[in-house]
């Protein structure tokens, strides 16, 4: 059973840096593409950041170009996604995902799983 559990989220300032963690479980990183989506009050689900080792890719959101970047670590089975000179406009709750095709994430924007959301608030 694929599990999803986030974890780092916060309150931190504008400019400043938050590392959220994803633990998973029931899957590798071989085999499934990962990713992070953010939804903000009122706005549209929107994906963050994918990654697909299989392939070789890393996609971006141009919002958080240049600030965000997602790696993995396989040894501890986790997903991180560090966050660095935050905005206001980045305060959403963040949701790890996973898929067997990169497409479900980043084309379908339907990934296979989800975990249960950490929020992340930017005060300016």
């Amino acid at each position: 059973e694929v599990q999803l559990v986030e974890s780092g989220g916060g309150l931190v300032q504008a400019g400043g840096s938050l590392r959220l963690s994803c633990a998973a479980s029931g899957f590798t990183f071989d085999d499934y593409a990962i990713g992070w989506f953010r939804q903000a009050p009122g706005k549209e689900r929107e994906g963050v950041s994918c990654s697909s080792r299989s392939l070789n890719v890393t996609y971006y959101a141009d919002s958080v170009k240049g600030r965000f970047t997602i790696s993995s670590d396989d040894a501890k089975n986790t997903v991180y996604l560090q966050m660095n000179s935050l905005k206001p406009e980045d305060t959403a709750v963040y949701y790890c995902v996973a898929s067997v095709r990169l497409a479900s994430i980043w084309v379908f924007e339907e990934p296979d799983y989800w975990g249960q959301g950490t929020q992340v608030t930017v005060s300016s």
